[in-house]
């Protein structure tokens, strides 16, 4: 396979518990760049810290890829944000919906923001498998994310091809690698930065560092896609753990 040959469509399952528990099989067995998985339900999707994912029948897309990135620190830190570049750019492609990005790893709508998507990169041995769950039609979501989520439709009011959309985002994804390979990285920032600005700019974020609790204003991401936050008169770099936006209207 060549670098312009496009990806294989990916294996698909009615069930299965996690599309990322199935990639991450498929990467250790040694599965080339490319291979993907794709449910119509999973009844143990996952997202950040272990939460569960909630994936109903026929109501999402849940992909999950096999990506073995080039070995450079920096390729791999922008996975998750690269990830989310894409499957915004596949959106709005195949839908006309714009949506937005927040870090790290969401994907929005909207202010108060309404959640569409997430993304999850989870290593494997020299890979990494990068899955992405869309909400695509109205669901009953269970009441912790009932008032902060939506769907593709919702947001359109009509109905959509989900096919062209897995399509879509399979070929977004592979673009994405190929730019992080031939060294696109500030290109991915900047993108990334185009769908990020409700988040930055000011915007006050809470987060945990060292067991404490603090308190800043959301700046920007930097070279590796950690967060930027001015707080107590310095700029501090944010790499993991959760960070909590407040309100649009606090100050």
């Amino acid at each position: 396979m060549t670098a312009t040959d496009p990806w294989p469509p990916p294996q698909y399952h009615a069930e299965v518990t996690s599309t990322n528990d199935l990639a991450l099989q498929l990467a250790l067995r040694g599965a080339p760049e490319g291979s993907a998985v794709q449910a119509g339900r999973q009844t143990a999707g996952r997202g950040r810290f272990g939460r569960e994912w909630f994936s109903p029948a026929d109501a999402g897309l849940y992909l999950s890829v096999v990506a073995r990135p080039d070995r450079a620190p920096r390729s791999w830190s922008l996975l998750t944000l690269a990830a989310g570049v894409a499957a915004a750019e596949a959106i709005e492609r195949t839908t006309g919906l714009r949506c937005d990005l927040k870090w790290p790893n969401d994907i929005v709508i909207g202010r108060p923001w309404r959640k569409l998507g997430g993304v999850l990169c989870e290593s494997a041995e020299r890979a990494v498998v990068i899955g992405i769950g869309l909400n695509l039609r109205a669901a009953a979501y269970p009441p912790d994310i009932a008032d902060r989520a939506t769907a593709i439709e919702v947001e359109l009011g009509r109905e959509i091809e989900s096919p062209a959309l897995s399509g879509a985002l399979m070929r977004s994804l592979q673009d994405a690698l190929a730019q992080l390979r031939a060294g696109g990285h500030d290109q991915i920032c900047e993108a990334w930065r185009a769908r990020a600005r409700g988040g930055l700019g000011g915007r006050v974020v809470r987060w945990r560092e060292e067991g404490q609790e603090r308190r800043g204003r959301a700046r920007d991401i930097d070279a590796n896609g950690a967060l930027l936050v001015e707080a107590d008169g310095q700029v501090v770099r944010v790499i993991a753990g959760e960070v909590t936006w407040e309100p649009w209207t606090r100050e």
